[in-house]
């Protein structure tokens, strides 16, 4: 049986470990971070994302830590209705869809790892930051937080789930940059009463004149029936610089963005003030790639495929990645086992990538404006365009993300 190196411990990586753990392959998780913590905002994990987790037994641990939505909603930036959906088992999938602390699904995914595959497993503060490949197998070169160089590690194949700033995808490809087109992202967690049926998933608005995706994470948070609202503020200005990953989001500042944004069902600058802690990102991708697979090293996750964080689906497509390929690896040598998987991975992503660029689910609202103007509608959207119409937008993208009814309806 081959011995794995897993470079990153993030959801990739940690699914990764417990997909081949399930068949008897054995590896090794090393993750930069010295100390694994609760930190980070919200995630949604959809039932396609459900269906992976499910099969490594995790479905009970992650819908008991968060909430299961009911429906989504799409309002302009007057917070004018759109568009509505049922979602999960709500509109008929097997699964359900689940909002979730980002930190409290690691958590589930890092105890699992640690329970099944025993402490000897997990090596934190070992940053991977090159391989060596040669005709017998492959080293692993690690730092810790210091910089200093600690042992390598000799195995029969590394998988880089080192995320969007992969130092081992630079090894391949020195001269890559990350797309950046002017769109800004803050996050942030808030306390507050429920919102609509307090198991709604919004978006408001879009990108060029600020957009706003909000949903639960945590039910009854403090006890007096408040809960832990998710919210992501997104704009795009020409020329605007990126937003730095290292530096902490001003709630005020973000608040200026959106402070007309009070509609009788919410106040948008009150939600972003009420705000505990805000991170601030730039939201950016990369072009995809011709190859991921170089001998026996290979990407994963982010490290492979890095998308716009919309639609909800980088962290299913990361653990599709896993158990596509933990089964390749099952019955075939390394090597052999990486194209393989690279085969049946590589296009699908891609498309992806550039769906969220271009048609995104809240395609579904910039539509709308376009038909309205970009103002008010007077009446309703019914007027400007059918629901049947804004359906099929919705389905349009689920059908290319991999989450079309139909299909998990089958599987």
């Amino acid at each position: 049986m081959p011995r794995i190196a897993i470079a990153g411990g993030g959801i990739g990586g940690l699914a990764l470990a417990l997909d081949l753990h399930q068949r008897g392959i054995a590896c090794d998780v090393y993750e930069a971070v010295p100390q694994v913590r609760e930190v980070g905002v919200g995630i949604t994990l959809l039932p396609h994302a459900m269906r992976e987790l499910a099969s490594l037994g995790l479905q009970q641990r992650i819908v008991a830590e968060g909430i299961e939505n009911l429906e989504s909603v799409f309002f302009n930036r007057w917070g004018q209705f759109i568009y509505r959906e049922a979602r999960g088992r709500h509109a008929g999938y097997p699964l359900p869809e689940i909002g979730i602390h980002r930190g409290k699904l690691h958590r589930i995914l890092f105890e699992a790892v640690r329970e099944r595959l025993g402490e000897a497993a997990l090596h934190l503060d070992h940053r991977a930051v090159a391989t060596q490949e040669d005709a017998s197998g492959v080293t692993l070169h690690l730092q810790d937080s210091t910089g200093r160089n600690l042992d390598p590690v000799r195995v029969d194949a590394v998988i880089a789930c080192d995320g969007v700033n992969s130092a081992l995808r630079r090894q391949f490809y020195p001269d890559e940059q990350l797309a950046f087109a002017g769109i800004n992202t803050w996050r942030g967690v808030t306390v507050r009463p429920p919102i609509l049926t307090g198991k709604s998933y919004l978006r408001i608005g879009s990108i060029e004149t600020g957009k706003m995706v909000i949903y639960p994470i945590v039910d009854n948070v403090d006890g007096q029936g408040n809960q832990l609202v998710n919210w992501v503020a997104e704009i795009q200005r020409p020329g605007a610089a990126m937003n730095d990953w290292n530096k902490p989001g001003a709630a005020q500042d973000v608040a200026t963005l959106f402070a007309d944004w009070r509609f009788d069902w919410l106040d948008v600058p009150a939600l972003i003030r009420g705000a505990s802690q805000v991170f601030e990102y730039p939201m950016v991708d990369k072009d995809p790639v011709p190859r991921w697979t170089f001998g026996r090293v290979t990407l994963l996750g982010d490290a492979a495929h890095p998308m716009y964080p919309r639609g909800s689906n980088g962290s299913a497509q990361a653990l599709i990645d896993a158990r596509v390929l933990a089964d390749e690896l099952s019955r075939a040598e390394p090597a052999a086992a990486l194209a393989a998987y690279e085969a049946q991975r590589l296009a699908p992503t891609a498309r992806i990538v550039q769906t969220n660029r271009t048609v995104p689910p809240d395609f579904i609202i910039m539509k709308a404006d376009a038909l309205s103007g970009g103002k008010p509608f007077p009446g309703t959207v019914d007027d400007l365009i059918s629901q049947d119409e804004l359906r099929q937008i919705s389905d349009e993208y689920k059908r290319v993300a991999g989450f079309a009814l139909e299909t998990q309806a089958r599987s």
